[in-house]
């Protein structure tokens, strides 16, 4: 039995309502009993059964800001979509809060599906995904496991599993280094068992020290601002749970991704910290329907939100080449 979720009635996304397409709420559930919130984009214009796509991300953002942005953006393209909220946060149901985990975030998607491909108004075999920022990865792990993704886009993204093991740009890649991690983790597990709750590692910094590396600023620009702000998104307030990272840690998301047979399109900003994890993401992919798109001159956040910059045209393309949905 799914659980009763709370759902807000108002229109409070980061992004304005568009008037090309319908808007309703829905909820569904993963394969861990988990239920799962979601905003449905239907284009108005909409008439028989309709390629679908499921957004999820950034990594700590909530489906007010940039997933509901893809979403609502690929609906007037002609696609039924949601943009969901992952277990444990937002909208959705899990016990206890903001917990992340490379298995049931990937799952995640894997339900959305589920729920895709039993809608009358969807065509099951024409499902697609969006993963964005940490989502990208999962978005990927997701599409080497669910047979029924017919394409998958992997944006701006992160694999967390590779960051949390060896820090940025691979810098603390060393069993020492890991070692000392696990062992300040394992002591919050203590510390969290004998408080009765869970610390949360916090959010984006605020304020913002002058000496930030651009891609806190970055960061900053989006979570902490107007921009991107949000009171549900975990960037924008508390964070994650400090002990998310050890299953990241443990367990590497992209094992099997140079089986992925469907079609994936990497996409990521030219100037972004992380592009380095598009371009070696992409290395491992095989065959001839996978592409690398690098957006001249775009840094991370740019590809949350930047309508001028984002090819959401091309998207559009590419998903319905691969899901012969023309």
């Amino acid at each position: 039995m799914e659980e009763k979720l709370h759902l807000t009635k108002e229109w409070d996304k980061v992004f304005p309502k568009s008037e090309k397409v319908n808007h309703e709420k829905v909820t569904f559930h993963n394969r861990y009993g988990i239920t799962l919130a979601a905003d449905l984009y239907v284009p108005k214009s909409a008439t028989g059964k309709l390629p679908a796509i499921a957004v999820c991300g950034p990594f700590g953002a909530v489906k007010e800001q940039s997933s509901g942005l893809y979403a609502q953006t690929m609906a007037e393209r002609g696609f039924l979509t949601i943009a969901f909220d992952p277990s444990f946060t937002g909208e959705s149901g899990g016990q206890p809060r903001y917990v992340a985990s490379p298995d049931i975030n990937t799952e995640d998607f894997c339900a959305a599906v589920d729920y895709l491909s039993c809608r009358d108004d969807v065509d099951p075999e024409k499902i697609g995904i969006i993963g964005i920022c940490g989502w990208g990865g999962m978005a990927i792990n997701a599409a080497a496991i669910d047979t029924r993704i017919k394409a998958t886009v992997a944006s701006t993204m992160y694999d967390m599993t590779r960051v949390n093991a060896k820090g940025y740009f691979d810098a603390a890649d060393s069993e020492q280094a890991r070692y000392e991690t696990k062992k300040a983790l394992n002591a919050q597990r203590i510390a969290d068992y004998q408080s009765g709750g869970y610390e949360l590692g916090g959010g984006v910094v605020d304020p913002l020290p002058d000496d930030a590396p651009f891609f806190v600023k970055d960061y900053y620009d989006y979570y902490k601002t107007k921009r991107g702000y949000h009171a549900r998104s975990l960037n924008s307030n508390g964070g994650w749970n400090k002990t998310s990272a050890l299953s990241f840690i443990n367990m590497p998301i992209l094992a099997y991704s140079h089986e992925i047979r469907s079609a994936v399109l990497v996409m990521h900003g030219e100037k972004a910290h992380s592009c380095y994890f598009s371009k070696d993401a992409f290395q491992n992919l095989k065959g001839d329907n996978k592409e690398l798109l690098l957006i001249p001159n775009a840094v991370h956040t740019d590809l949350y939100d930047r309508t001028d910059i984002i090819p959401f045209d091309k998207l559009a393309d590419f998903f319905k080449k691969n899901m012969n949905a023309e």
